[in-house]
């Protein structure tokens, strides 16, 4: 069985992705993993790594494509880094069924 990108929480769920900015377009390259063994959903966003504009078109790309606001995606870890962690806010089990029906189609 493969694992989930993704930890529930009481109030939401952490999300680990593996960000590509520069991209040719922005989207969704479906899930790796990483080195250490952990998987993380791999994305891709046109925004350069300026100014925090990749991490703005990264919680807007996830937001939008899970139904969320862009207020219930937060960046928790990883500003700087390729690796981030978001926090999406919310019914953990509703979050977790969106995750995986992105995931899947």
């Amino acid at each position: 069985m493969t694992q989930s990108p993704f930890t529930l929480e009481a109030n939401g769920l952490v999300l680990a992705v593996r960000l590509t900015p520069r991209a040719s377009r922005t989207g969704l390259d479906g899930v790796r993993t990483e080195a250490s063994g952990r998987p993380v959903l791999s994305l891709r966003v046109a925004a350069p790594p300026v100014e925090g504009a990749a991490n703005a078109a990264l919680t807007a790309f996830v937001a939008k494509s899970l139904g969320l606001r862009k207020a219930e995606v937060t960046l928790v870890s990883g500003e700087t880094s390729r690796t981030k962690r978001l926090h999406l806010s919310g019914d953990p089990q509703m979050l977790a069924a969106r995750v995986e029906a992105w995931l899947g189609g």
